[in-house]
């Protein structure tokens, strides 16, 4: 019994930890990441107030773009510096640069001065989203984790909804600059908690940081992104500016590949490219971060200069692209899991995404809000068919080696296209904007001081024009933004004929719907590919997960038995005696459960009581023997060809450990040379 009462008190032990001290560490990582994500979305209410107040409406994107470009860069890094130094010291430097950022963010006099504080804030954001995940698996056992991530993805998902209705609220009763400022009391609170309660034990990971290699792709992403940008509004196309970024970025682009070749850990691995599901994934993703926050930073504006919305009002009116987006997200990864059928999602979500851009181009400044609405859910239903999905199916292509960088490097896509899209959209708008205003008040006496060039930098000159004069430029503010969503429409569609060239491979049985930090956002996150498996299979600790793999096994095995019949069978074979009322005392099974299994197994002789222990009987043995086989083919069927000869060292590790928690604390040793039979 010793080895018994040893390992449920194991059990006991993680349980008091997860309970305890661990939930005001996981409290702290939730502020923490709630700071970085709410960032992306808080900001986008607030732009039209920031312009009239800063000017340089062309430049208006970059408040976006630097914030999403700064973050996709520094994200890897922020991984495996945290791997190799300690994550929570790198948790704490990146709330410090995140707080500085915000601090000086608020205080910002001009445009550029906010976006290169936007840009230091992005950097920090970068660290807050990768480490505060990547924390949960230092401190929470891989049978709780699924629960905690859970709650991780309801944060992104919140700040989804918040962000808009947060940033309107703070910029109509307090100020535009309180969109930063609220961020340093929750930071230090996140901070204080962090360095008092959070205690990480150190496994420190040797890597080989490819400092070149995320130097080199970040520029190459902000040089493309500049000639989209400027080109043609503040440099001519044809100017030596815009050539020579250009040529900048493929000449980047070039020795990006030449790196990358010769990495030991590449940031992106070239061989990726190589699979078709991988490369198609990539680029769709790219199309859904522009369109997505392409226009999550263009609405607000057109409700508020075109509809005269209240920057409150105006993240109401967008939450039903919100709730599309969640709810379509929600239900498409839930019945691509369930049914392992995924192709029609990408096609459908690229297809009603394309229609919603058409929807909101039909917009103008005589729609009604119920209009609005219906085209804004629309469109969140699109996005949110293909976001989930992609992940997934990345995740079902590659080998275990690669399953980590890939679903970081699909993410990263979608990011970059979300600064591609801002920048576009952005230049579109500007150029629309001044034609539109230019025709419309063409031999048109205006008052003083009321030129195009003037209602262009200052939307709030609208409300000083005559009565008369106001309704063509609402008009051409109007058409302006709505253009911006018919030159999209296009890039959805590319997303659609890419999507039928996607190959509907049998999705292995641990591929399971990402969580939505891995979707609602563009977050870059970098995970390992233990961290993604671990990640998957953490169901299988829960009480339920336990459950449902003793009643597949049991069916398996074909024997008529009580799920718990056959867990405990399995401990007693594992430790050679059981004592039932010491197990119920320190196992997650309830007492009612381990007394059936325990009358059971005695009733069909397949145990015996030696005093108040349980053994196994000779039939018993037997039985027991074909549970564990089953057990091990069940385990297989899920990781699919991931186990097979070769496997990586790392995934017999992982498995040893969640095929414990299915058993108990300790790990396993291997039987008849399997590691996947906890016997």
């Amino acid at each position: 019994m010793a080895l018994d009462t040893h390992g449920t008190a194991k059990d006991a032990t993680a349980a008091e930890h997860v309970s305890g001290n661990a939930l005001v560490s996981i409290g702290a990582l939730l502020l923490g990441l709630l700071l970085a994500a709410l960032d992306q979305t808080i900001v986008a209410t607030a732009l039209p107030t920031i312009v009239s107040d800063l000017g340089g409406l062309e430049h208006l994107s970059w408040v976006v773009t630097a914030y999403l470009l700064a973050s996709t860069a520094a994200t890897p890094l922020w991984g495996k510096l945290g791997d190799q130094y300690g994550r929570k010291k790198l948790f704490q430097a990146a709330i410090v640069v995140f707080l500085i950022g915000s601090a000086l963010c608020g205080m910002a006099q001009d445009m550029p001065q906010l976006i290169a504080f936007r840009a230091l804030q992005g950097l920090g954001g970068g660290g807050l989203m990768v480490l505060s995940m990547a924390i949960v698996g230092d401190i929470v056992p891989p049978r709780e984790r699924g629960r905690y991530q859970g709650l991780f993805g309801a944060v992104f998902g919140a700040t989804s909804v918040l962000g808009p209705l947060l940033g309107g609220l703070f910029t109509e009763h307090l100020s535009w600059r309180w969109v930063f400022y609220v961020n340093l009391p929750v930071g230090i609170v996140a901070l204080v908690v962090i360095a008092t309660a959070l205690h990480i034990p150190r496994r420190a990971a040797q890597h080989v940081i490819d400092y070149l290699g995320t130097v080199l792709i970040a520029s190459v992403a902000t040089c493309l992104v500049l000639v989209a940008s400027l080109g043609g509004t503040t440099w001519g196309w044809g100017s030596p500016q815009t050539i020579g970024l250009a040529v900048l970025g493929v000449v980047l682009a070039v020795a990006f590949v030449a790196v990358e070749r010769r990495a030991a850990e590449p940031v992106l691995p070239l061989k990726l490219f190589g699979l078709r599901t991988f490369t198609l994934a990539a680029v769709i993703s790219f199309i859904v971060g522009f369109a997505m926050f392409g226009a999550m930073t263009y609405l607000p504006t057109f409700l508020q200069v075109v509809h005269g919305i209240s920057p409150t009002l105006s993240g109401v009116h967008m939450l039903p692209m919100v709730v599309g987006l969640l709810l379509s997200s929600t239900v498409s990864g839930q019945i691509v899991s369930r049914t392992g059928r995924w192709k029609v999602f990408p096609i459908a979500g690229t297809a009603v995404t394309a229609i919603g851009l058409l929807l909101l181009h039909r917009l103008d400044e005589h729609s009604s809000t119920a209009e609005m609405s219906s085209y804004f859910f629309v469109f969140g239903l699109g996005l949110g068919l293909v976001m989930q999905v992609l992940v997934l199916i990345v995740q079902n292509a590659v080998s275990y080696e690669d399953l980590g960088v890939a679903t970081s490097g699909v993410t990263f896509f979608r990011s970059i296209g979300a600064s591609f899209g801002v920048a576009i959209f952005g230049t579109v708008f500007a150029t629309r904007l001044a034609d539109k205003l230019a025709g419309a008040f063409r031999g048109v006496r205006l008052p003083p001081g009321a030129t195009p060039d003037a209602l262009k930098a200052d939307p709030r000159g609208i409300a000083a024009l005559p009565a008369p004069l106001r309704p063509a430029a609402l008009h051409a503010y109007a058409s302006a933004i709505t253009d911006v969503f018919l030159y999209a429409a296009p890039v959805a569609a590319l997303g659609f004929l890419l999507a039928w060239f996607l190959k509907e491979d049998r999705l292995r049985g641990s591929v399971t719907a990402p969580d939505a930090s891995e979707t609602i956002p563009p977050n870059p996150v970098e995970r390992s590919s233990h961290d993604e498996v671990s990640r998957a299979l953490s169901v299988l600790g829960t009480r339920e997960g336990r459950h449902e793999v003793y009643r597949d096994i049991t069916e398996r095995a074909g024997y008529d038995l009580l799920p718990a019949a056959s867990w405990l069978l399995l401990r007693v074979r594992r430790y050679g005696s059981v004592e039932p009322g010491v197990l119920a005392e320190r196992c997650p099974v309830p007492l009612q459960a381990v007394l059936a299994a325990a009358r059971q197994v005695e009733e069909r002789r397949l145990a015996e009581r030696e005093g108040l222990d349980l053994v196994l009987t000779a039939s018993g043995r037997e039985v027991a023997e074909r549970l564990a086989a089953a057990r091990e083919q069940s385990l297989a069927e899920l990781l699919g060809d991931w186990w097979a000869p070769g496997r990586s060292t790392d995934l017999t590790r992982l498995v040893k450990e969640l095929t414990g928690e299915l058993c108990g604390s300790e790990r396993e040793r291997p039987h008849n040379g399997s590691v996947l039979n906890p016997g």
